[in-house]
């Protein structure tokens, strides 16, 4: 009990020192400034709003908080501030992270790892990047979730695909555990609707002028990445990282594996394969699962349930990525830990996987060797997951058994 509280406060502790000690690192911070400065001054061609690492790519909700920290930082140039404000982002996010992981029972042993990755410090507040926000939008909705609060869990969640559409990765297992958790195909609707509606308010400043240009620039899938940032496919080697081969290999394997976890470890909870949710649907326009099918699903999305389909959907989607860049780390770090013990692994493998993740996303510039353990790490932790989870997903299955319960206490 005692053990979050005080990692909680070394790791804050933590986070002064390196402000005080690690000089702060430019990346895309000034761009974010000079793209705001341009919105500021009535540009809203999102194709022609521009910084100086490039054009403006992010959602809306992305401009709206950073013009917020541009008020806050006398136009960007108090970066002292910006990275104070940013620490106090981290140990928000953190708070999150570890109330997550306490209601989906994880043993206090996964705890320290949480508050030791040198990269995650770095992304928050040395570099001040956006998917802090949206890691905290992120965590914020599995935390509303896990409290069966699903409007807020939708909110919120929607909240943090408005700052980055990283967040897309988790969004089939976030449509599931709606469906299922929420008790009421008609309440699944309203949330998918309400979460259509937000990403249309977020973006009317700009939908309203240049709808085209707003959707093709912020929800951008065709991006072209460059080999020489690359965390993950290094080893690849550059002319296969820059073929569409390469490109449409790694889409259908996402498609793949994102089809094996939905019909053989999401849905269980439903009772019935995808053919028999579908076709009620299609065939008669009935709901499909009636109400007490629903409610007896409903009983089987407990918070670790919740919490490891979110994590498994979104290290998939990493797993198979075009590219990674070392900011995404902010989306692997938290995650690892708890999909590592799902997997069944022991304690020793857990902390030892951890550790070569964390040298892999170190090092810069990434290397074949690197980069190959960061691939590996992210495929042990689904296949793992897979695998050594399957008992989570089963209807009916208790949420943890009496030696997790003791180790708990």
């Amino acid at each position: 009990m005692l053990i979050p509280p005080a990692l909680f406060v070394a790791d804050a502790l933590l986070c002064g020192l390196i402000i005080w000690k690690v000089p702060y690192t430019e990346i895309d911070w000034t761009a974010y400034m000079e793209q705001v400065s341009q919105i500021l001054s009535g540009e809203r061609d999102y194709t022609k709003i521009r910084g100086g690492t490039g054009p403006l790519v992010y959602p809306a909700a992305h401009v709206y908080i950073y013009t917020g920290l541009y008020h806050l930082t006398n136009e960007g140039r108090n970066i002292l501030l910006a990275q104070q404000l940013f620490a106090g982002l981290y140990m928000v996010t953190l708070g999150v992270v570890m109330g997550c992981y306490w209601q989906a029972k994880a043993p206090p042993y996964l705890f320290p790892l949480l508050i030791l990755s040198k990269r995650l410090h770095s992304i928050f507040v040395l570099r001040c990047f956006n998917d802090c926000f949206a890691v905290l939008f992120l965590w914020l909705a599995i935390f509303f979730l896990q409290r069966r609060n699903w409007q807020a869990g939708a909110l919120l969640y929607t909240l943090g695909l408005g700052v980055k559409m990283t967040l897309l990765l988790s969004l089939p297992a976030v449509g599931i555990i709606l469906f299922l958790g929420s008790g009421s195909f008609v309440t699944t609707l309203q949330l998918a609707a309400t979460m259509g509606l937000v990403q249309v308010l977020i973006g009317v400043p700009f939908l309203a002028h240049y709808p085209t240009e707003y959707l093709s620039r912020a929800f951008e899938l065709s991006r072209q990445f460059f080999f020489k940032w690359t965390v993950n496919w290094r080893f690849v080697g550059e002319e296969a990282f820059l073929s569409k081969g390469f490109a449409l290999t790694l889409l259908a394997l996402h498609v793949l594996v994102l089809a094996i976890f939905v019909t053989t470890r999401w849905i269980k909870p439903a009772r019935k394969s995808l053919v028999q949710l579908i076709s009620p649907v299609l065939l008669a326009g009935k709901p499909p699962l009636t109400g007490p099918e629903h409610r007896a699903a409903a009983r089987d999305v407990t918070p670790r349930y919740i919490l490891t389909t979110i994590m498994s959907a979104n290290a998939v989607g990493l797993l198979f990525a075009r590219s990674l860049h070392y900011q995404f780390y902010a989306y692997v770090a938290w995650s690892t830990p708890f999909l590592l013990w799902r997997a069944g692994l022991h304690p020793i493998l857990v902390y030892l996987l951890w550790a070569v993740q964390e040298w892999a996303w170190n090092v810069f510039p990434s290397t074949p060797v690197s980069s190959a353990v960061v691939v590996g790490v992210l495929g042990v932790s689904v296949a793992g997951v897979w695998f050594g989870a399957r008992e989570e997903w089963e209807p009916g299955t208790k949420s943890s058994s009496k030696k997790e319960e003791a180790a708990m206490r």
